[in-house]
């Protein structure tokens, strides 16, 4: 099982550790070319404008969409689940008009816990997964889906109450959180599995 993982910038080595422990070969993805071969693909974490500004840039997005929309998995966390998205709000400027690749019927909320001093790990539950644990730094909120997206992950917060931190439509996942980070491997067999399906 070869998964990519956009490399452009953000979370790429946690992603590759985790994927090795459990015996599939990630393959770091920096140009459009090396997507081929691949059975999955990671967005990871990192700054959801940088992101979007280089996979623009480097014309990777639509290579990303394509393989998106034949029915491969792909897997956002956190600034990845962003660049999902369809609609993008930030929580203290409002709505933003930063690149999305708009794959996913989900409409999230960037820094939506406050600043990075504000980050913490919480356990949460996931549809078709169970209990997880994530680290939420920076981390978005799905504040939305519309079919055929649905929110699959809820966190209960001190201050804001009951979150949607997970979602999927078929084939994509988008996560607010970093697994990665937590070592919560649930989260890639899970992910895996759909390559697989």
């Amino acid at each position: 099982m070869r998964v990519g993982i956009l490399a452009v910038q953000g979370d790429v080595l946690e992603h590759t550790e985790m994927l090795r422990e459990l015996g599939a070969d990630p393959v770091p993805l920096r140009d459009a070319e090396k997507l081929n071969g691949i059975d999955a693909l990671i967005i990871p974490g990192g700054e959801s404008t940088t992101i979007g500004k280089l996979i623009s840039y480097r014309n990777i997005a639509k290579v990303i969409s394509k393989f998106a929309e034949e029915g491969n998995p792909v897997l956002g966390t956190c600034a990845g689940a962003i660049l999902l998205a369809k609609k993008v709000r930030d929580s203290m400027l409002g709505d933003t008009e930063q690149f999305t690749l708009g794959l996913m019927n989900i409409s999230v909320t960037r820094n939506a816990y406050g600043r990075q001093s504000y980050s913490f790990e919480s356990k949460l539950m996931m549809k078709g997964i169970g209990e997880v644990r994530g680290a939420f730094i920076r981390a978005p909120i799905i504040a939305n889906a519309w079919s055929p997206a649905e929110i699959t992950g809820y966190m209960d917060h001190p201050s804001m109450g009951r979150v949607g931190v997970a979602a999927q439509q078929e084939n994509l996942l988008a996560i607010s959180f970093h697994p990665e980070i937590t070592g919560e491997k649930k989260i890639y067999e899970y992910f895996i599995g759909l390559a697989k399906k």
